[in-house]
């Protein structure tokens, strides 16, 4: 049974009528994603290419771990969010519907104009990508949309007390959290360490400190695979986790997950976006941010920094890891949060 919400009408195709019209369907195998969403190439009869999306509670632990359904990205595009988004910034939703409890998004088929982890950003790329995130955070700087997944669960969302039960059921990924964070925890210094380990168990101080700063709308992860380049817009993938926070927050997700493939230094992509924030970013924000990029992927840093089989790599990662333990004890240093 198809359900009809008031967002079918803006895609012009009902929800039965598109996929009637597909010629031709293949399930997408090995694509980026790691949440558990299916996704499904689909050939209409006019010869356009979408992805169709399919969102279901249990299958997809973004959904789950951040208030369950409907999918947050389909929200937004049926209130209408995501087309008000600013210039030089855009999304890929056409359609979408809901099939029980079960999300579906009908999307733009971008090919290779989607980044993967391989693909390396020359500075003026990387950039430019600064820019477009502060376009979009001062286009809702004050103002930030409803139907957004509440702060804390995005931050938790790796969380050792959220994740060991999916660990226990076989989740290969959380598994890995749960190893990279007992890493962290001899790893990294203990001033540092204890304090990111409290706030995975009570996030709330970090949470109202970063409420307190200039609160926007938020991507929620923002990386190099949840984007694409049309031209010189940005376009944003994935709207699985958006949220209330400082624009910065999304920064701090690009830099703990891509700074590895792009050009320009962590110091140099900050002081990119600050120019391009304007009010839409503060020194306190920026610093906070920073210091929830380890609180969220920490376990990531450590894990790689021990365990990775490439040599290189391991130095690479750890030389990263200590930047971010530097970031997130100028912070405690400070009382924060």
């Amino acid at each position: 049974m198809v359900n009809h919400s008031p967002g079918c009408d803006r895609g012009g195709v009902a929800p039965a009528e598109l996929l009637r019209e597909a010629v031709e369907r293949r399930a997408v195998s090995g694509h980026e994603g790691k949440s558990g969403a299916g996704l499904e190439r689909v050939r209409l009869a006019d010869g356009r290419v979408l992805l169709v999306k399919r969102v279901t509670p249990g299958a997809d632990f973004t959904l789950d771990l951040t208030g369950g359904g409907p999918s947050r990205e389909y929200l937004l595009w049926r209130s209408g969010v995501l087309d008000a988004l600013p210039d030089g910034v855009g999304h890929a939703v056409v359609d979408g519907w809901l099939e029980g409890a079960t999300t579906v998004l009908v999307m733009r088929d971008l090919g290779d104009a989607v980044l993967t982890w391989e693909d390396r950003l020359p500075a003026a790329q990387a950039v430019a990508v600064m820019e477009r995130l502060a376009t979009l955070h001062r286009r809702f700087l004050g103002d930030p949309p409803a139907d957004l997944a509440p702060l804390e669960l995005v931050l938790t969302l790796f969380a050792p007390r959220r994740i060991r039960g999916l660990a226990a059921q076989g989740s290969e990924l959380m598994a890995l959290a749960c190893r990279g964070w007992e890493i962290f925890a001899d790893a990294v210094p203990s001033d540092v360490a204890g304090p990111v380990l409290g706030l995975l168990d009570d996030v709330r101080p970090l949470v109202a400190a970063l409420a307190s700063g200039p609160v926007t709308l938020t991507h929620g992860d923002a990386a190099t695979v949840n984007m694409a380049f049309e031209g010189e817009d940005l376009v944003l993938l994935d709207w699985a986790m958006p949220t209330a926070a400082p624009g910065a927050l999304d920064v701090a997700r690009f830099l703990a997950g891509c700074s590895s493939v792009v050009e320009p230094s962590r110091e140099a992509l900050l002081a990119a976006y600050r120019r391009a924030a304007g009010p839409a970013a503060d020194e306190r924000s920026v610093r906070l941010a920073l210091l929830s990029g380890l609180v969220w992927l920490g376990w990531n840093k450590a894990l790689d920094a021990a365990e990775h089989p490439d040599p290189a790599t391991r130095r690479r990662e750890r030389a990263d890891l200590d930047w971010w333990v530097r970031a997130a004890r100028t912070t405690l240093e400070r009382g924060e949060p």
